[in-house]
């Protein structure tokens, strides 16, 4: 027992209490539920689910949504977080199942990393935001000294009919509107730039943005600043690992929730916030729009990104979790949770476009026009401008964002520092903190470069391919590897040694959706995303020809590792072709629960023979070579000492 107490003792990560004393667990259930809701829901509940909402048909969206909860979000929710669970290793490591696979969690891997870049830029707009609010009045409710001739504060009825040609960004507000100070108006129609003072702050002053991806242009300061703030605030939430984020996610992740309440009950009560709730949930929802495939396809990609499915963080996390947690149960609360929190931010969001649609005299439905950041640094900052006491409720909402933000890039960091840690576990045991803090520095140094002037366009182009076609192709790989190589009964008796023997009516929806329907979702989101692709734009910019391409190289790179792994694993086994492709399609020796006192007769070995070959799925095979066998785990816990050694699955 003295070299297990200076284990932990070494081990800052490791508590008393802790089942698996290599790698640590969650302190408690709760530490472990707030994390993974944090994870799931981020910056898209606010932002991207309203405006998908109010794109397609209001309330009428809710249906589609629902749906694909339920027969693609939550298998796959519930997939992950179990094959994590299982074997207790991150989203690499967990390829130990099925080895020439083991490509699959590189490229989440990858692909949490580019996306960590440039997530957290968005987390410096937010604080930017935040402090830039601690005056009064806002510096967007006017046209003030950073502005243009081309900055207008409000509609003026129907003295002038202008038609707006904006070439800075999508359209925020359309309105017939007057710059006359004479109170003329011009003879006849014309089209001339009008932007509302939000726009023009963002795009001026908080973005100081240039006039395309070419024009590059120096770092603005300020939101590097901003940006070296939030990896700081991360690294300091990260530097136990779950010992130290698991504390700080009791404020992090139940704080948005307070703000979004203290948002609805401001809302309601402003005139016309009826008009944006009914069109939002009432008799303003657009039915009509469900017979259109895209808002199948909108629905559909929502849940799939709200989630976080395969990006690797559902798996990472779940792999501190004790061996017989209700992975089940935990699955069905975070998704529910998840979804029902873009439900109740829409109301919040839809009662202030309630408000602006009564203060510009026009229908929720033409009121905000806007996508990508518009929502969130155009729209809803000019409707917080103009209520009383506005500074307040702008702090409030982008401290908000940063909550939600930092919950999100906690997981993303996770991913990294987990497959480290299970790469290298004798490197890093004692080394916690650099394991943390090294990948947040080094992900800061990249992230400047999007801090520029171009920095924008920029998160755009990341945002569209890195976030996108590596995911669905990922997850679809998950599912063929997990459920039609490793195999699927297999898969279920793995899940049901955590939770316990199902009956085979509660599999039997669990198997349509992991055989047939999620992999037919993800084919089809797949096949339309790549019929219907266009060059990215920010609004009225369009991207040059060597961005796009340089998005497509982004995608390649996430990619590129799942066959390069694959033909590096058949190579380095040994036998005939047939027998090296047997070999890396069957678990590695060492694959199962982490820990011995869980493998049980499936995976133990009760006569100690280390060299029996593990059990395939189809034609039989021989054992696999030694070369495609990942090191073995560290040296064994006091619950598995005694125990049965990490043998052969038995057939």
């Amino acid at each position: 027992m003295s070299d297990d107490h200076e284990k932990q003792q070494q081990n800052s990560h490791v508590g008393s209490n802790d089942e698996n004393i290599d790698r640590g667990n969650w302190t408690n259930k709760r530490e472990y539920m707030l994390s993974m809701i944090g994870y799931a829901v981020g910056l898209g509940n606010v932002w991207r689910f309203p405006y998908l909402a109010y794109k397609n048909g209001g309330g009428a969206f809710l249906i589609p949504y629902f749906i694909m909860l339920i027969v693609a979000g939550i298998p796959l929710f519930f997939l992950e977080s179990s094959f994590g669970q299982f074997c207790s290793q991150g989203p690499i490591n967990v390829w130990r199942a099925l080895p020439i696979f083991q490509g699959v969690g590189v490229a989440m891997v990858l692909v949490s990393t580019l996306v960590a870049i440039y997530y957290n830029v968005i987390i410096a707009y937010s604080l930017y935001y935040m402090f830039a609010s601690f005056q009064s009045p806002l510096p967007w409710s006017d046209c003030f000294y950073w502005s243009n001739s081309n900055c207008s504060l409000t509609p003026r009825g129907t003295l002038c009919n202008v038609t707006r040609a904006s070439n800075w960004s999508v359209p925020v507000l359309t309105a017939n509107m007057t710059l006359w100070e004479n109170g003329t108006c011009p003879e006849g129609n014309i089209s001339i730039t009008v932007q509302s003072p939000s726009e023009q702050y963002w795009d001026l002053v908080a973005l100081q943005r240039s006039s395309s991806l070419d024009e590059t242009g120096p770092v603005v300061w300020h939101l590097a600043l901003c940006l070296l703030l939030g990896w700081l605030l991360i690294a300091a939430a990260l530097y136990k690992g779950i010992k130290s984020s698991g504390k700080v996610v009791y404020f992090t992740s139940t704080f948005p929730y307070v703000v979004l309440l203290i948002l609805l009950i401001r809302g309601v009560t402003l005139e016309g916030a009826r008009d944006g709730i009914e069109f939002y949930m009432g008799s303003q929802s657009n039915l009509t729009k469900l017979c259109k495939a895209e808002v199948w396809r909108d629905a559909a990609t929502q849940i799939f990104y709200s989630l976080s499915i395969a990006w690797g963080g559902v798996t990472a996390l779940s792999s501190y979790n004790k061996f017989h947690n209700n992975v089940f149960k935990d699955a069905l609360i975070v998704c529910l949770t998840n979804c029902g929190t873009s439900v109740f931010a829409g109301f919040a969001i839809f009662s202030i476009l309630g408000h602006m649609a009564h203060v510009y005299g026009k229908p929720v439905s033409e009121v905000c026009v806007c996508v990508g950041f518009g929502l969130a640094f155009i729209a809803y900052p000019d409707a917080l401008s103009k209520l009383p006491i506005s500074p307040l409720w702008s702090i409030l909402f982008f401290f908000m964002l940063l909550t939600l933000g930092l919950d999100s890039q906690f997981a993303g960091i996770e991913v990294i520092s987990t497959c480290l840690q299970d790469a290298f576990p004798e490197t890093f045991k004692s080394k916690n903190v650099i394991v943390y803090v090294a990948p947040c520095a080094i992900l800061f140094l990249l992230g400047v470069c999007v801090s520029l002037q171009a920095g924008i366009y920029w998160v755009t182009l990341m945002d569209q391919f890195c976030a996108g076609f590596v995911l669905l192709i990922a997850a679809l790989l998950e599912l063929i590897g997990v459920f039609y190589i490793y195999g699927g009964n297999r898969f279920i008796k793995d899940i049901e040694m955590m939770i316990g023997t199902r009956s085979s009516l509660f599999w039997l929806w669990w198997r349509a959706c992991w055989f047939f329907i999620s992999p037919s979702i993800i084919i089809v989101i797949l096949v339309w995303s790549l019929l219907t692709f266009s060059p990215p734009s920010y609004g009225t910019v369009q991207y040059p020809a060597w961005g796009v391409a340089l998005g497509w190289c982004m995608i390649a790179f996430c990619l590129l590792w799942i066959p390069l792994l694959a033909v590096w694993k058949i190579l380095t086994s040994q036998g005939n072709p047939w027998q090296r492709l047997c070999a890396v399609c069957s678990p590695v020796e060492s694959w199962g629960p982490y820990l011995d006192v869980h493998r049980g007769e499936r995976y133990g070995d009760p006569d100690g023979d280390d060299e029996t070959p593990v059990a395939t799925t189809g034609p039989e095979c021989p054992p696999p070579g030694p070369n495609i066998s990942p090191p073995d785990r560290t040296s064994p816990t006091p619950q598995s000492t005694g125990g049965p050694s990490p043998g052969a699955l038995s057939p």
